[in-house]
C-alpha cells in the first residue's frame, strides 16, 4: 500500500496534462474559463447577499458575526457525497465521524463534552431546524438533500438565540438550496466508490407567462455504504443505506411569491454492539437501526413598499426511528412562523416576528432503557425583535431579544448587541454579547435506566436550561480583488452544564447541573487568488476549554475537561482550473488530538474533474489518499474511516 498515494498523485496528474474537449459557443452547460474562475471572485463573495445574522438580506462583507459561506461550487469541487462531509469545508466547525452513519457535529467545542454531545448546534433545511427533540441534537443519518440542488449554506459560529432560538448556542447551520427556476431541465448523478455506491435524478420544468413564473422540479437519490473496518482490518456490522425522493415549486404574482417542498425518506443501517468485533451477518451485532420520515413545507412572501416585506412559513415533519433492541421513537412536528420586516425608519431597520411549535412524540420502551411518560405532547411559542441602528455612516449598533417558553424550563430571554465599524469599504470590524440556552430535551428530562424498576439512572425532574453568556470580537477584509479574509476571538462562560448527580443515599442517579465553565479560541480564514485560474483557501482553529463542578454537586460520570474537542484545527485548499474543461481540488487538514483516544490526524482530499462534453463532466475522487484514521468514539468499536476512490458521472441537459 505504500505506493498507493504516489500512485494517485501520478493518475491525477496525467488526467490534468491530457488534451481537453473543445468548448465551443454551442456549449449549453455552465461554462468555466480562466477568465472567469469558479462561479464567483473573492470580491464577488464579500458582497454576496446573506440571511441567517439579521433574517433579512445583507453583504456577507457587512455581516457582524463569524460568518463562513459555502457555495454550490465549493460544494461540486469538493467532490464530497455527504451534507456532514461537505461541512469539513468549514472551518468553523469540528466535524467527526464515528461511524458510517454517525457524525459529531459543533462549532467552538462541546463536540462531546460532559453528558452533552453535539447539542448546542441549530441546523435548518430551507428554514425547517432539523434538530431532535429526543435530545436537541441532530441525528445526521436523516436530514439529506440532492447536493446538486444546494444553492449555499452559510455557517455561523456563535450565539443565534435571538433570531433563531434556543438550542443556537454554539452556531447555526442554515443550509439554502436552489429556487426550482434554476434547475429546469434533467439531471442524472451516479458515482461509484470503493465503499459504496449512489445513484440520483431531477427533471424540473416551467413557465415564465401567464399571471406569473412558475416552476417545480421534482428529484430522487439512493445510496449505499458498505461495512466499515477497525485499524486492524476488521468488519464492523454497520453499513448503511437510504433512499429519498422530494418536489419543490415556486410560484410568483406581483409582489407575492410562494414555494412549497416535499420531502420522504427512508434508511437502515448495522449497529455493532460495544465490545463485539463480528463480521457482517453474524449475528452479533445489536440489530438494524431503521429510520423512515417525509415533511412538507410551504413559505409565502410578500414585498411591500419602500423595502419592507412580510413572511410565513409552516411545515409538517414526521420522523421514525427504531433503534433495536433500546427503543422506538416516532416524532410529529408542527411549525409556523411569522416575520415582518419593516421599511426602514429613519436610522432604524427593525425585523421582528414569532414561532410557534407543536410536536407529539411516543416512544416505545424496553427493559433496557424508558421515556417516562411514553408519549409526551409539546408545544413551544417565541417572540423575537431586532433593530439595526446607523449611528453614522459607518458606524451600527444592534440591538435585538426573544423571548420563548419552552415546556420544560418556561420562559427563556435570550437577548444580544452587537455593534459593527466599517473602517473603509474593505475593512469592517465588529464587537457581540449575547446570552443564550439550550433547553432541556426529552433525554434530560424523562430517561430512566434500566426501562424497569429499580431504576439507577431515574431521569431529570429538577432540569434546568444549559447556560451560555458569549463575548465576541471580529475582524474581516479585503485586499483589492486577490484576498479576503475573517478573523474572531471569543470567549464563552457556561453555566448549569448538564451533569449526573448521585442520590444522597447513594442508590439513583438523576441528570442535574452541576457543571459549570468556560472556552476561548480564535478561528480565521482566508481566500488568496493567485491567478485567474488558481485560488487557495486556508482556515485555522485554536480553542481551550476548562469545566469543573459546581459546589454541592455529586456527580460521578461527566468530563470535566474538554477532551473531546481537539486544541487546535488547520485546513488548506488549492482549487485551479486548468482550462475550460478540467479542473483540480487538492485539500489538506489536520486536526489535534481528542478523547478518548483519539490520536491528531491529517487527511488528504483531492478531486480531479474533467467536461468531456457539453452537459457531461466525469470526476475522479480521493479521500484520506494518505491513509485511514479514527475521528471519534471508543476503540471496541471506532470505525477507521478509509482511504477511498472514487468515480462520479454528472449529466445535464
Amino acid at each position: 500500500m505504500s505506493s498507493f498515494v504516489p500512485s494517485i498523485a501520478v493518475a491525477l496528474a496525467a488526467l490534468a496534462l491530457l488534451p481537453a474537449h473543445a468548448q465551443t459557443a454551442d456549449d449549453d452547460a455552465k461554462p468555466r474559463s480562466s477568465a472567469d474562475f469558479a462561479d464567483l471572485s473573492i470580491e464577488e463573495l464579500a458582497n454576496i447577499d446573506i440571511t441567517s445574522v439579521s433574517r433579512r438580506p445583507e453583504r456577507l462583507q457587512e455581516a457582524p458575526a463569524s460568518v463562513f459561506l459555502i457555495t454550490a461550487d465549493d460544494i461540486r469541487r469538493s467532490g464530497a457525497r455527504s451534507l456532514p462531509e461537505i461541512l469539513r469545508l468549514a472551518p468553523n466547525l469540528q466535524v467527526a465521524r464515528s461511524s458510517n452513519a454517525n457524525y459529531f457535529i459543533s462549532a467552538r467545542g462541546m463536540n462531546g463534552t460532559g453528558n452533552s454531545p453535539a447539542n448546542k448546534l441549530l441546523v435548518m433545511i430551507d428554514g425547517r431546524s432539523v434538530y431532535s427533540p429526543l435530545f436537541s441534537g441532530v441525528f445526521w443519518d436523516e436530514p439529506d438533500v440532492m447536493l446538486e440542488d444546494i444553492e449555499r449554506i452559510e455557517v455561523i459560529s456563535g450565539p443565534g438565540g435571538t433570531l433563531w432560538g434556543v438550542n443556537a448556542v454554539n452556531g447555526v447551520i442554515n443550509i439554502t438550496t436552489r429556487a426550482a427556476r434554476d434547475t429546469r431541465g434533467d439531471l442524472a448523478m451516479l458515482r461509484a466508490d470503493e465503499d459504496g455506491a449512489q445513484l440520483a435524478f431531477r427533471h424540473g420544468g416551467g413557465s415564465d407567462g401567464g399571471s406569473g413564473p412558475r416552476n417545480w422540479r421534482v428529484y430522487g437519490k439512493v445510496f449505499g455504504i458498505g461495512h466499515g473496518e477497525l485499524a486492524a482490518g476488521v468488519p464492523l456490522d454497520d453499513d448503511w443505506t437510504q433512499g429519498q425522493v422530494g418536489l419543490r415549486a415556486d410560484w410568483r404574482r406581483g409582489a407575492d411569491r410562494w414555494d412549497v417542498i416535499a420531502n420522504a425518506w427512508r434508511g437502515r443501517q448495522g449497529q455493532p454492539a460495544p465490545g463485539v468485533i463480528a463480521a457482517p451477518g453474524a449475528g452479533m451485532g445489536l440489530g438494524d437501526i431503521d429510520t423512515h420520515g417525509a415533511n412538507l413545507s410551504g413559505r409565502w412572501e410578500r414585498v411591500l413598499d419602500d423595502g419592507a416585506s412580510v413572511a410565513v412559513q409552516a411545515y409538517y415533519d414526521t420522523r421514525y426511528r427504531k433503534v433495536r433492541p433500546t427503543f422506538t421513537d416516532a416524532v410529529d412536528i408542527a411549525d409556523i412562523q411569522f416575520q415582518h420586516a419593516l421599511a426602514p425608519l429613519g436610522a432604524h431597520t427593525i425585523v421582528w416576528g414569532g414561532e410557534y411549535r407543536y410536536d407529539r412524540d411516543h416512544v416505545d420502551n424496553t427493559r433496557f432503557v424508558a421515556f417516562l411518560p411514553a408519549e409526551d405532547r409539546q408545544a413551544w411559542a417565541s417572540l423575537f425583535g431586532q433593530d439595526e441602528i446607523a449611528l453614522r455612516q459607518d458606524l451600527r449598533l444592534t440591538a435585538g431579544a426573544r423571548y420563548e417558553r419552552n415546556p420544560y424550563t418556561g420562559a427563556e430571554f435570550l437577548p444580544t448587541l452587537r455593534l459593527s465599524w466599517h473602517a473603509t469599504p474593505l475593512h469592517s470590524f465588529w464587537a457581540g454579547a449575547s446570552r443564550t440556552v439550550r433547553a432541556p430535551s426529552r433525554l434530560d428530562a424523562d430517561t430512566y435506566v434500566p426501562g424497569v424498576p429499580p431504576y439507577l439512572l431515574a431521569g431529570g425532574s429538577q432540569i434546568r436550561a444549559e447556560v451560555a453568556r458569549v463575548f465576541e470580537l471580529g475582524y474581516r477584509g479585503q485586499a483589492g480583488r486577490a484576498m479576503a479574509w475573517s478573523v474572531t476571538a471569543f470567549r464563552n462562560l457556561y453555566d448549569h452544564l448538564r451533569t449526573q448527580e448521585v442520590s444522597a443515599d447513594g442508590s439513583q442517579v438523576m441528570f442535574g447541573n452541576g457543571m459549570q465553565g468556560h472556552s476561548h479560541g480564535i478561528e480565521a480564514w482566508g481566500s488568496l487568488q493567485l491567478s485567474d485560474s488558481w485560488r487557495l483557501s486556508a482556515g485555522a482553529t485554536a480553542l481551550h476549554e476548562a469545566f469543573s463542578l459546581k459546589p454541592g454537586s455529586r456527580d460521578t460520570g461527566s468530563t470535566l475537561a474538554g477532551g473531546f474537542d481537539p486544541a487546535y484545527t488547520a485546513q488548506l485548499r488549492s482549487s485551479w482550473t486548468i482550462d475550460a474543461a478540467r479542473e483540480l481540488e487538492v485539500s489538506l487538514r489536520h486536526v489535534g488530538a481528542t478523547r478518548p483516544a483519539v490520536d491528531a490526524y491529517t487527511a488528504l482530499d483531492a478531486r480531479f474533474g474533467w467536461r468531456i462534453a457539453p452537459g457531461v463532466e466525469v470526476s475522479v475522487i480521493g479521500t484520506n489518499l494518505n491513509g485511514g484514521h479514527p475521528e471519534y468514539g471508543s476503540v471496541p468499536i471506532r470505525t477507521e474511516v478509509p482511504r477511498t476512490v472514487g468515480i462520479k458521472l454528472v449529466w445535464q441537459r
